[in-house]
Parts: C-alpha cells; sequence; structure tokens
C-alpha cells in the first residue's frame, strides 16, 4: 500500500450472492438521492418505511468492511461506522474531483470503503473512478470488488459520467469519533419503531412509502411534475408490469399510489393485491433476484 495516497483495492471481497441481495434492496426501497440522477437507499429510510428487516443482509458485510479497514489503516478497535449507504449512479451522473471530508459538517470521516455490486462495461458504461494522485490511479469497477481509502486530501478523486446503465455500490465512511456511531442513531430509530406497534398486532414486513416527492424524478432535475416519473413506477413498468387500481379514480398520484392495488401484464390483470405501489416493487423484485441465483 502506497503511504502517501493510502489505499487498497480486495477483489472479490464480496459474494455474488451479497451483491444481489443488496441490490434487491436497493432496486425496492430507493429513494431520489443527494445529486442529479443519483438515487440512495439508507439504514435510517429503511427504518422509517417499515422495512427494518432489510437491515440485516448489510450487518455482516458492515462488520467485515470494518474490521478489514481497522486492519490495513492499522487503527484496530478504534473505529465506529460514521454512514452506510446504497448508492446508484444512472445515466448522467457524475461527480468531479473532491475528497469525501471536504466540507465542515463532514470532517468527522477517516476512511472511506466503496464495494462494487455490479460491473463497468456489464451493467453501465462510464463510471469510471480516478484517483487525482498515486497508485492505482483508474478503477474500473468489478462486481464484489471493494476500495478502502482515506476520506481527506490524500484520496482526492472523481467519478465519470455514466452514460449507459445504472452504477451500484455499497458506500461506508467510517470514523476514529464515536460521537458519530451511526448504530447510535439507528437503535432508538428502531425502537420507537417497535413500541407503535400494538402488542395485539402481529409483527408486519409490509412497506410503508416515504414522501411522495422522495421517489419523483425529474431529468435535468427539472422542477415541473410534468418534467419526470415516480421511480417505483418506473421500475415496475421496467419489469414488464402496468398498475391497476379497482377504487374511483383519485387525482392526487401521491394518495394513489398508497392505495391498495393489482398489477397486469401483457393484458392480464394478475390475481394477488397489494396494499401500495412500494409492496408490489419489493415482492416482484424478490422474485426476479431469486431466479437469477437459481
Amino acid at each position: 500500500m502506497e503511504m502517501e495516497h493510502p489505499r487498497l483495492i480486495l477483489h472479490n471481497f464480496l459474494t455474488e450472492e451479497e451483491c444481489k441481495e443488496l441490490e434487491f434492496i436497493h432496486k425496492s426501497c430507493s429513494t431520489v438521492g443527494y445529486r442529479p440522477n443519483v438515487f440512495s437507499t439508507t439504514l435510517s429510510h429503511l427504518i422509517a418505511t417499515k422495512s427494518a428487516h432489510l437491515i440485516l443482509p448489510f450487518l455482516p458485510v458492515r462488520d467485515r468492511l470494518k474490521e478489514k479497514v481497522e486492519e490495513i489503516f492499522g487503527c484496530e478497535y478504534e473505529l465506529v461506522t460514521e454512514f452506510t449507504g446504497l448508492i446508484s449512479w444512472s445515466r448522467g451522473a457524475s461527480i468531479g474531483l473532491h475528497s469525501d471530508d471536504n466540507r465542515p459538517y463532514l470532517k468527522q470521516r477517516d476512511f472511506t470503503s466503496v464495494c462494487y455490486l455490479n460491473s463497468y462495461q456489464k451493467d453501465f458504461e462510464g463510471g469510471l473512478f480516478h484517483f487525482q494522485d498515486g497508485e492505482p490511479k483508474t478503477i474500473a469497477p468489478l462486481v464484489g470488488d471493494a476500495v478502502m481509502y482515506t476520506a481527506d486530501s490524500r484520496n482526492t478523486h472523481s467519478v465519470d459520467e455514466v452514460t449507459d446503465g445504472e452504477r451500484l455500490t455499497l458506500t461506508l465512511w467510517f470514523s476514529r469519533d464515536s460521537s458519530h456511531d451511526e448504530d447510535a442513531k439507528l437503535i432508538p430509530l428502531l425502537a420507537e419503531s417497535l413500541l407503535t406497534k400494538s402488542n395485539n398486532v402481529p409483527l408486519s414486513f409490509l412497506p410503508l412509502p416515504a414522501s411522495d416527492n422522495m421517489y419523483w424524478f425529474s431529468p435535468n432535475q427539472a422542477s415541473h411534475q410534468d418534467m419526470g416519473f415516480d421511480i417505483r413506477l418506473g421500475r415496475l413498468h421496467a419489469l414488464g408490469f402496468d398498475v391497476y387500481y379497482s377504487q374511483d379514480f383519485i387525482s392526487d398520484l401521491s394518495e394513489l399510489l398508497m392505495e391498495p392495488m393489482q398489477l397486469a401484464s401483457r393484458d392480464q390483470l394478475l390475481d394477488h393485491k397489494f396494499v401500495n405501489v412500494l409492496h408490489a416493487l419489493q415482492v416482484f423484485l424478490l422474485l426476479v433476484f431469486q431466479l437469477k441465483l437459481c
């Protein structure tokens, strides 16, 4: 490992099954992200949308990554996980040269770990990762690989514009400052979520969508609602499904997407009824990814 620019690439750090499971979670739960043409899934969002059970696949991966970062950079038992998130970059997404601690409110970040959940030139075009200095300088994302580096200016980097497909990563930041421990923030949210459930109601895994604007994708950040689409409907459409509602017409799309619905495929209405559009998306994406793993 180069000491002037501390970084390391680990090939096949995640298994194909782990990558597919995280891809399912992201594509069935993600919201519009923090940058143009970017989508994200955070652990706090999973809790808020009553999908906390989907946090479980993250836990062993997160522990392995933290232990490896502590081992590589010689800081055993010193780090806490500051952030865990699934981030995908669609066509048009890019980011210029920056370090991961380049804002005053990000100075707690000491180390970064990025795991690639799909592959360059197979699942997407563009999206190459470049370090400004040092070696390796350019990384072509390959499913299962992980890159680890210090979050400061020694590892200033950029990502090329994605020109086709969707580039998907699991990104974590680690901190020596225990006051920024992600778990300390998540545990109260989990406790509150459990306390809101009645003792007389069995545990439910039916999702509750977030606010409608979190799923609304507008190309080029257009503000007019006509210039975009709901990403849940978009992903269902990509799977070959249309949605069908049996109740009277509701003009407000946000209200409609919270209502029970059915799916139609090739002009055939499917029998199963779903509690909302997010429920339908999670069920059918799960079936798709299970078939891929067979």
